[in-house]
């Protein structure tokens, strides 16, 4: 296997119902990493973009985002209809079949272009569930009452979750919703869609993140402190809800296992927890102590929900965290369906 490291992240601005096309947002997204990383577009052997048409209503839409790359000279480039976390999976496959030394991976969406709750309806079973359009709210709900019947989770964790991801995305300050509330408080708040609070349910964004990563030596120039991708692996539950235990995620604990989340201490862990439950979800099955990891220190998608960049962001934030040297071993994990369905966890080391 050969040596890979994020080398450079940059994440756009966090907002909600952007006038800007797909194209302007992503253009000075791509341009602040190219520039992180002291490379010129020519330098990039691989691009891979995260994106879904659903999300623009218009298909092929992601051909558009080419334009951002720019048309001369040529590129060699590729499209994953999921987050941008698994555009980095397909980029870090490119370099280890050598076909690539530099990929640069880029994820986006604009929450604000239509009715996301209905809309990801259409990732479920097109015969049986999707026509049904449950909405993800309701499809959450149910695994959220799954998790706190099953005693997997409590109320109390969910609002710590939020609480924490409230201050945190305050010191962050690229987020939609901050604050400094207590659990407490956060519990006394009535529920607005059982059993969640408002609290409890992602702030939905818009926006893009972008990463850079490169092999061995060429990531030593890039890089002054890479962040090395010592594993990385992805995991799936079957896609129908009545078919798993929503009270556990058992992909994510597949992909923890395969990656050796466990064996070693690990300074950070960046989780895409988009409902506040899955929190203490993803804690269990990658087996963190909270007590000796810092949980998610951006905020995470629970107070930013930029769909199809915010597990691409959960990388760059955990490989921020290696660059900085705040950490010597961090994880970054990311997800997408229904209920935790799909989960892909990586761990990441300074040299």
């Amino acid at each position: 296997m050969r040596d890979v490291a994020i080398v450079a992240f940059s994440e756009g601005p966090v907002t909600f119902g952007s006038t800007s096309t797909p194209v302007e947002m992503i253009v000075p997204t791509v341009h602040d990493v190219l520039k992180q990383a002291g490379i010129e577009r020519t330098d990039v052997d691989f691009w891979c973009h995260g994106s879904c048409d659903y999300m623009t209503g218009q298909p092929f839409s992601f051909v558009s985002a080419v334009d951002a790359l720019g048309a001369w000279p040529p590129i060699i480039e590729s499209h994953v209809e999921m987050d941008g976390a698994w555009a980095l999976y397909e980029a870090w496959i490119k370099i280890q079949t050598g076909e690539a030394e530099v990929a640069l991976v880029f994820g986006n969406g604009k929450s604000s272009a239509g009715d996301m709750n209905r809309a990801l309806s259409l990732q479920q079973d097109p015969y049986t569930v999707a026509p049904l359009w449950p909405g993800m709210t309701a499809m959450e709900g149910l695994g959220a009452c799954a998790a706190l019947q099953a005693g997997t989770v409590t109320e109390r964790q969910m609002a710590e979750a939020a609480s924490r991801a409230r201050r945190d995305g305050a010191k962050n300050g690229n987020v939609l919703v901050s604050g400094n509330e207590s659990a407490d408080e956060l519990l006394s708040r009535p529920v607005t869609a059982a059993p969640f609070r408002d609290h409890d349910i992602p702030a939905m964004a818009d926006g893009v993140s972008a990463v850079i990563i490169a092999t061995g030596d060429v990531a030593k120039k890039i890089a002054k402190r890479p962040a090395w991708i010592r594993a990385i692996d992805h995991r799936i539950d079957h896609q129908n809800l009545g078919w798993r235990d929503l009270a556990r995620s058992t992909s994510a604990a597949i992909a923890a296992s395969e990656v050796g989340v466990h064996k070693d201490k690990v300074d950070v862990a960046e989780l895409h927890t988009t409902f506040s439950h899955h929190e203490q979800l993803l804690i269990n099955a990658l087996q963190l102590r909270p007590d000796a990891t810092s949980i998610t220190p951006s905020g995470g998608a629970l107070v930013g929900n930029t769909l199809m960049a915010a597990g691409l962001s959960r990388f760059g934030h955990a490989a921020r965290s290696i660059f900085s040297g705040s950490a010597d071993r961090a994880v970054a994990h990311a997800q997408q369906g229904a209920c935790l369905q799909q989960n892909i966890v990586a761990v990441l080391e300074g040299n």
